[in-house]
């Protein structure tokens, strides 16, 4: 896969990232008058079609979860898209691999919750079958997934490790001295 395809999905990632964690990721955290009643009923279709009754009900662990992204990831959001829309700049590495190593970590947990752990009987409460927890962990999996493959294109991309970059800019350098 080029370089250049990897950052237009890193692009598109961070940037529908803005809109999703606005507009549905929030209302976990926010009183339910800030959105309006389109919005709630998204988020209560997503959660009733998808059987994910942590977004209508989040436990406290999931909240905090959410607090994350509304304070540490919303605003990188911008500035990462930025970033792999112009595509080689070296500056977001670091920021990249903490990203990409806090996202997939929290993931551990909503996908084991996910698969082993049971939910009430009650409809709407969450997936029953096995069909039903693999459908919604297939909503779950982009965030794990995509957060992966920034960190292994950050650590062994020889355009964002700074190890093989510097080494022949430091060459460069030295040369023209």
């Amino acid at each position: 896969m080029s370089l250049r395809l990897l950052e237009f999905i890193f692009f598109l990632y961070f940037a529908s990232h803005v809109p999703i964690t606005l507009l549905i990721d929030l209302q976990a955290l926010l009183p339910a008058h800030v959105y309006p009643h389109q919005l709630q009923d998204v988020l209560r279709w997503y959660a009733a079609e998808f059987k994910d009754p942590m977004v209508l009900d989040p436990p406290v662990w999931f909240k905090s979860f959410i607090l994350c992204e509304a304070m540490l990831q919303l605003p990188f959001f911008p500035i990462a898209a930025y970033a792999f829309l112009k595509g080689g700049c070296s500056w977001i590495r670091t920021p990249a691999i903490v990203y990409s190593a806090h996202v997939a970590t929290t993931l551990v947990p909503i996908l084991a919750h996910i698969l082993l752990f049971p939910f009430p009987l009650e409809p709407h409460a969450g997936p029953q079958t096995q069909r039903e927890r693999w459908v919604l962990v297939s909503v779950y999996a982009p965030y794990l997934l995509v957060p992966v493959l920034l960190l292994l294109t950050m650590l062994f991309s020889t355009t964002y490790n700074s190890t093989g970059q510097s080494g022949s800019s430091a060459g460069a350098k030295k040369k023209r001295k």
